[in-house]
């Protein structure tokens, strides 16, 4: 594949999307969800999205030709675009945490909706 980079996708848009925002994304909900059932804090979840990240940059790498850590001359493009996954990643975990836990506050305290009457 001929390399695009842009500043939010190394190779291309198709596989940014299918990747990162896809597979990685469907890992990073359910690491927020997981946190949020286990009432586990922010730091535990940050700490599994930057596991994921090096997942999902170590499948850029091998599937689509995407830079790695290893090599040093690449690894400037590799920490650039581990931060970009890392960001998308927080943030779609974060946004399966408020669901879950939005779920769970409703179930636990559910005198606490709004219910006119």
């Amino acid at each position: 594949m001929e390399a695009e980079m842009n500043l939010l996708w190394e190779v291309a848009l198709p596989e940014f999307l299918f990747v990162t925002v896809i597979l990685g994304g469907g890992g990073a909900w359910m690491i927020g969800r997981s946190t949020a059932l286990t009432w586990s804090g922010w730091g535990v979840m940050a700490f599994y999205v930057l596991l994921l990240t090096f997942a999902v940059r170590f499948i850029h790498f091998s599937l689509f030709g995407g830079s790695f850590f290893l090599p040093l001359s690449t690894l400037g493009v590799a920490l650039y675009y581990a931060v970009i996954d890392y960001i998308v990643l927080f943030a779609l975990a974060a946004g399966g945490r408020s669901y879950m836990r939005n779920r769970q506050m409703s179930r636990q305290y559910g005198v606490l909706r709004n219910n006119p009457q």
